[in-house]
């Protein structure tokens, strides 16, 4: 007996259905857009190989760390990063060539003749979160956008209730200590302890969630309008990685980790 068709799609291999998904992804990333990670250009290569789910080889044997973003799903972002890439054209484009311990280039990766880099669409996928260590402020505020589409749209990830953790449950942002976690909540208090300012995020101290922010740190957050003392009573986004001091903290570095969600 002839097997229907629905019966034989259901037996093609995976890597099938995400080659022709991440084709008509291809037109997407070139939509007309400002390309706000659009910096100088570090190389070209065909990519020979994806080595996890955000480097790639080329066929030089250059690897490239695909910057801005942290990954949400390694599994899916691989595969995806595989059928979209994988003996393709792309143009690495960074601010700094300099390569990681393990010998990587971080950069933004463009595939031939498009105008936004391949970490937009992971994000817009729901596959990624943008970094906190974004220095540039265009780049930053063009992959930000991304995200809040996917976000928007409950895409990938974002399907999940619990990606952005609530800052008055300590004990689960605590569960993900050493991760890269997005917290909402409101900042109750401000505090400076010798050349350290804390926002809290809850009045114990020692247990609930808090932002440091160290002495030197600061000069940019007051330059960009966000004084720690201003952000008190403020509802606030904040992304980063997670340590344990007591409770659970995330250290600010830079100014777009912090996101203004709205009034008092």
């Amino acid at each position: 007996m002839t097997p229907s068709r629905d019966k034989v799609w259901q037996r093609r291999p995976r890597a099938v259905a995400m080659t022709a998904y991440a084709l008509a992804i291809v037109a997407c990333i070139g939509r007309a857009e400002a390309a706000g990670c659009n910096f100088e250009i570090q190389g070209e290569g065909r990519v020979a190989a994806v080595v996890d789910a955000r480097s790639l080889r080329l066929d030089d044997g250059r690897e490239v760390k695909l910057a801005g973003i942290e990954v949400a799903d390694r599994a899916k972002t691989t595969a995806m990063l595989s059928a979209l890439l994988i003996g393709r054209e792309v143009t690495v484009r960074g601010q700094d060539d300099t390569p990681d311990r393990y010998g990587r280039q971080p950069a933004y990766a463009f595939l031939d003749g498009q105008e936004m880099p391949v970490q937009s669409e992971l994000l817009r996928q729901g596959l990624a979160l943008v970094s906190s260590e974004i220095a540039d402020k265009d780049c930053a505020t063009a992959l930000m956008a991304a995200e809040a589409e996917a976000r928007a749209a409950r895409s990938g990830t974002w399907a999940e209730a619990t990606v952005i953790k609530n800052a008055e449950s300590p004990d689960d942002i605590l569960a993900g200590i050493g991760r890269f976690t997005v917290v909402e909540g409101r900042v109750l208090s401000v505090r400076r302890a010798g050349a350290t300012t804390y926002l809290n995020f809850g009045r114990n101290w020692t247990r609930d969630f808090a932002l440091t922010i160290s002495r030197r740190i600061v000069p940019a957050f007051e330059a960009a309008g966000l004084a720690p003392k201003s952000l008190e009573n403020r509802r606030i986004r904040v992304r980063g990685w997670v340590e344990a001091r007591r409770g659970p903290r995330i250290e600010l570095l830079r100014v777009g980790q912090i996101e203004v969600l709205g009034g008092n």
